[in-house]
């Protein structure tokens, strides 16, 4: 009786050099994505990231704030204590595409900060960003 399928052709080669035979073009794929990786993490001119709690994140981090607001309620602008009526003048212009960055202490209490945002209302400023830190 004859087979209704042939045999696959093996043209001679036993079981284990056909498996290899299959992985060589899988190797030089995979080479070719390490090398590809390889070349594109060298063309990058940004740094790394900063680590969280880094020494100079640290630093960049006060400067971050257009008004620091401590907890004894005297404001501060780029270092500089100032009151009430200094504060408009001290701080930078409204702007519709820059909100003001407020970094407040978080032992301030809310009535403070509420009179705070009224009278920056007053002064113009419609879109303020309150800076805080992230939970232990």
């Amino acid at each position: 009786m004859t087979a209704l399928v042939p045999p696959p052709p093996t043209s001679g080669k036993g079981l284990l050099e056909r498996v290899e035979d299959a992985l060589l073009p899988l190797i030089n794929l995979v080479f070719l994505l390490l090398m590809f990786f390889i070349v594109a993490g060298q063309l990058t001119e940004q740094p790394l990231p900063e680590l969280p709690g880094s020494a100079r994140l640290q630093q960049e981090r006060s400067t971050e704030a257009d008004l620091m607001v401590p907890a004894n309620g005297q404001w501060q602008v780029a270092g500089n204590t100032v009151d009430a009526g200094e504060l408009l003048a001290a701080l930078p212009r409204p702007d519709e595409h820059q909100p003001l960055k407020i970094a407040a202490d978080q032992a301030l209490t809310m009535a403070d900060l509420d009179s705070l945002l009224r009278l920056l209302e007053e002064g113009g400023y419609t879109d303020v960003l309150l800076l805080t830190e992230p939970g232990a």
